[in-house]
């Protein structure tokens, strides 16, 4: 019996000290008043064997929970895509976002907040704590390379902070955009390790990559790849937001005293600019007056808000930004509309945030919920280049889109029928008062971001204004302070990476408060700065427009500024102050190589070719791919490369005696792509380039009902990138048709839908209406290429083409 009382006080013991509360007077002293949760999983209690035969003659031990600490809040994080400082109404902008203003009036307003200038480091940087190097995401995904810092796999030493909380007794649900799996894991085979469910989030919903099609995206419920409703006003930012909000119903309804981490993510503001018209009408003609002026507008309301110094300055626009009044009428009248989507756009995704925050609020759980609303993930986009685009695939092809040609697609921007971005004025203006934008990790313009934290029953003081500088490495460690949590020493038998945030929580009562943190290094494709004690020197390498830069390295020109007495950035002291300046040039490089920063590379479109750079491909070698029906969303990081060369597809099926129809197999959809299907049982291959210029090769014979080999030729015709060849369909060896392409897609078909077997998901490649499944019988398809081309040729072509799209978007 004493064994027996022993075992059973031992079992309480710890089941009390998991839980957070006292241990009872009388049992066994454990090594300390709480569990070690700087290891992680919690280690469960090791009970000692029993010796009694019958259960019913024992008492059994309670069982072991994890639980998080007591009153830990629930925590929601929300997450703004390429949205600029001087965008949101909340931060002096002209896009309206009342629940961004409202959350602030109850909360904190940061104007000092900075990202890493770009999409994949920062969510990386947000999610783990560290430095976007020491999580190997130097840039997004689709450009990793071999060096260590830039593999675009985060390492097992850099624990998210979802795994944190999911094993100190969260619950974790991830919704939106996940741009920070290795492009070439993305697929069945995996390894699904850095996946948003394997990365600590019980629960994901949303897409994986850089963009998606709001109207018809490429969407994952954990690992499995989900369509999306068939609803005609279908939009992906309300759907993330329903199924977000019944997440947290379920989760708050099962285990109503469990805390929730929520990671909120939508697409937008990312291209392609997807939003229904009547946000785009509320904004119609309050933009007629140009970036110049919306800057200067935008500056004096940040100065009425407080949000920038009274005597804060516009910096210079970039020269290579028009002056509005320069521009021709035609380029006004689209310019202007392009800049009322994205308004729309983004007062839209606010409102679907709003919902969210209505969920919390009548679930009685706003008193205990800390948010985190940060209005974008780096500055405000100029990759849309000097004229926008209609499809933003153009401009991945070497295919300039001319104001007139854009023009003609107006009333379409942003609709299901567009991909569209805007014109990079609209970006400069967008990150007033700096000068520049996204991907200039040297200027706040590509940095800088607002940000709102509210959290009732942590802070005190209401609708004020915090100026300390802070980095999106400081949000993680910020939420491990909140709930009570240390930041863990070994996740799952892995020594971890020390987290380089600091804490935001000292600034949260304090406003005057000395920033914590001094030091902050930034660099993304050779642009590079240093921030340190106010200072900050850096040097804009490439410009966001330039396929290469201007100069070498070593040939930059870095400037000196003391963000102290200067807000915007707009006093350049390199010439006065030679010393400090070279003090913090010294300092970025040991920042740099202690966070594997180095060596620096600023190569763009070369990184996207796998081979060029070491990075693992699925395709390597192979000259051939085999398919089966129902694979579906095979990225092009997934799949056989059939640009720029001639390739064959080899589809065995069986008709039925009713005749078949349907995509036998398709890849990608509406803004460029091909498919090779049946319609009424006769075979038909479509070329979709850019969306604007279809070619088909159609036979008007019937394949008759049983077992045929449906065979496609592709025959390039060489000379260089992008260009044409000769097409012909057969079947059981005869030809029945034969066309001319002329012209191909050069280096990429779409950033976001892949290639389907048996079916054309997303959007429809040809004249069909999708899924367009097959209703034959689909045994195999083979897909072959042929052999690719020397190194040296290959590199010259992919030369050429890269000097005439810089030339393209130069124009």
């Amino acid at each position: 019996m004493a064994k027996r009382s022993s075992l059973i006080g031992l079992c309480c013991a710890f089941s009390l000290l998991l839980s957070g509360a006292p241990a009872l007077a009388g049992t066994p002293a454990a090594d300390s008043s709480s569990p070690d949760r700087t290891r992680l999983p919690i280690a469960s209690p090791d009970y000692p064997c029993s010796n009694i035969l019958d259960a019913r003659d024992a008492v059994a031990p309670p069982q072991f929970q994890v639980k998080a600490p007591a009153q830990a809040p629930n925590v929601i994080i929300i997450l703004i895509d390429d949205m600029g400082f001087g965008q949101s109404s909340a931060f002096g902008g002209p896009i309206q976002m009342p629940t961004l203003e409202k959350l602030a009036k109850k909360g904190l307003k940061y104007n000092n907040f900075h990202t890493t200038a770009l999409c994949s480091p920062t969510r990386a940087a947000l999610l783990t704590g560290r430095n976007h190097h020491q999580c190997n995401m130097g840039s997004i995904t689709e450009t990793a390379t071999a060096f260590p810092g830039q593999t675009g796999r985060r390492p097992e030493s850099v624990a998210p902070l979802a795994s944190m909380l999911r094993l100190n007794g969260y619950s974790t649900g991830a919704f939106g955009k996940s741009h920070e799996t290795a492009a070439w894991e993305v697929s069945p085979s995996g390894p699904t390790d850095r996946w948003p469910t394997r990365s600590g989030f019980d629960k994901f919903y949303g897409f994986i990559g850089g963009e998606a099609n709001q109207w018809a995206p490429t969407i994952y419920d954990g690992l499995t790849q989900v369509e999306p409703p068939a609803d005609p006003n279908y939009h992906f930012t309300k759907d993330m937001t329903n199924k977000a909000i019944d997440w947290m119903k379920s989760v708050k309804s099962l285990t109503p005293e469990k805390p929730v981490f929520m990671y909120f993510a939508p697409g937008a503001t990312h291209a392609p600019h997807h939003v229904p018209a009547q946000w785009i009408a509320k904004y119609r003609g309050k933009f007629d007056q140009g970036w110049d002026r919306l800057r200067e507008e935008t500056l004096a309301r940040q100065k009425k808000l407080g949000i920038v110094p009274a005597d804060a300055v516009l910096a210079n626009k970039p020269k290579a930004i028009k002056d509005w009044d320069k521009l021709s009428d035609a380029e006004r009248k689209l310019f202007a509309r392009q800049m009322e989507v994205f308004a729309g756009y983004g007062e839209y995704t606010d409102h679907e945030i709003a919902r969210l925050i209505e969920a919390v609020e009548e679930l009685g759980q706003m008193e205990n919920t800390l948010i985190f609303y940060i209005a974008g993930d780096n500055g405000a986009s100029a990759e849309g280049g000097f004229n926008g685009l209609f499809n933003e695939m153009s401009y991945f092809n070497n295919h300039a889109e001319s104001v007139d040609e854009i023009l003609k697609h107006l009333d379409q921007l942003g609709g299901p029928d567009s991909y569209g971005h805007y014109a990079a004025g609209w970006a400069v203006a967008g990150d007033t008062p700096f000068t520049w934008t996204k991907q200039i990790a040297s200027d706040y313009g590509g940095t800088t971001n607002g940000m709102v934290v509210h959290w009732p029953r942590g802070i005190q003081e209401k609708t004020q204004l915090r100026s300390q500088f802070h980095h999106v490495i400081d949000i993680a460690p910020t939420i491990l302070e909140a709930a009570g949590l240390p930041q863990p020493k070994s996740v799952n038998g892995v020594t971890q990476t020390p987290i380089e945030g600091v804490s935001m929580i000292y600034s949260f009562n304090k406003p005057e408060a000395e920033s914590k943190r001094k030091t902050q290094y930034f660099e993304i494709f050779g642009n590079r700065s240093i921030y340190h004690d106010g200072w900050l020197a850096g040097t804009v390498h490439k410009e966001p427009w330039e396929m290469k830069p201007k100069t070498g390295f070593a040939q930059d020109r870095w400037e000196l500024y003391d963000t102290r007495k200067d807000f915007s950035l707009s006093k350049n002291l390199a010439e006065e102050n030679p010393e400090k300046l070279k003090e913090l040039q010294a300092l970025f490089l040991k920042e740099a190589s202690r966070n594997h920063a180095l060596p620096l590379d600023d190569r763009f479109l070369e990184r996207i070719n796998a081979a060029a750079v070491g990075r693992p491909d699925l395709m390597a070698g192979r000259k051939t791919l085999e398919l089966y029906n129902g694979m579906s969303g095979l990225t092009e990081n997934a799949f056989l490369d059939i640009k720029n060369r001639s390739f064959t597809i080899d589809a065995e099926i069986v008709i039925p005696e009713a005749g078949a129809e349907g995509a036998i197999i398709a890849q990608a959809g509406k803004f460029g792509g091909w498919s090779l299907y049946l319609k009424e049982s006769k075979p038909k291959f479509t070329y979709n380039f850019l969306g604007h210029t279809k070619y088909e090769i159609e036979s008007n014979e019937t394949i008759p009902s049983g077992k045929a080999l449906l065979r496609f030729v592709f025959e390039y015709d060489g000379g260089g990138l992008g260009k044409g060849g000769n097409a012909i369909l057969s079947v059981n060896g005869k030809e029945i048709a034969r066309g001319r392409i002329e012209q191909t897609q050069s280096f990429i078909f779409s950033a976001d839908e892949g290639a389907d077997v048996g079916a054309d998901l997303g959007t429809a490649v040809a004249d069909y209406q999708v899924p367009f499944r097959f209703t034959g019988d689909l045994k195999k398809v083979s897909l072959s290429i042929e052999a690719v081309k020397s190194d040296e040729k290959a590199e010259h072509e992919r030369g050429r083409a890269r000097a005439a799209l810089k030339k393209a978007i130069s124009d």
